[in-house]
């Protein structure tokens, strides 16, 4: 009687294990993926801000390109041919849209995408398996 009393309590036992391992996983998957949640609306934020940053420097450049080039080309019209004069302006405008660019790209490659998940993900397949060494 003892045997199978003993045979009992260990398939008992042995089923609520299963039952801790399967809730645990469970739980496992639901905290990557809100990890993963986390981090894509902490690295949108920041490649949000810098694409907002570019399309500012393209209206911004735009705008300026367009009214200040022709007053400053008006101007130096004054003193040079009209031609060298708007190749000037083109020159120095083209400096200005290139440094924003490069700004924001600087600013885009800061983007980290998932670190945090990507390496909680790489510690589940070693957790899993069983532990032969232990014994």
């Amino acid at each position: 009687m003892t045997a199978i009393q003993s045979s009992d309590s260990t398939d008992r036992s042995f089923g609520s294990l299963m039952g801790e391992v399967t809730r645990d996983l469970s739980t496992l998957v639901r905290q990557e993926v809100e990890l993963a949640k986390a981090e894509i609306r902490e690295e949108g934020k920041k490649a949000g801000k810098a694409a907002g940053m570019f399309a500012g420097a393209g209206i911004a450049g735009h705008m300026v390109l367009l009214f200040l080039s022709f007053a400053l080309w008006w101007g130096l019209s004054n003193l040079m041919d009209q031609g060298w004069a708007a190749l000037i302006v083109a020159v120095i405008w083209a400096v200005a849209a290139a440094v924003l660019f490069v700004v924001a790209r600087g600013q885009l490659r800061a983007v980290r995408g998932l670190p945090q998940t990507t390496q909680t993900v790489k510690d589940i397949p070693p957790a899993l398996k069983p532990d032969t060494g232990a014994f």
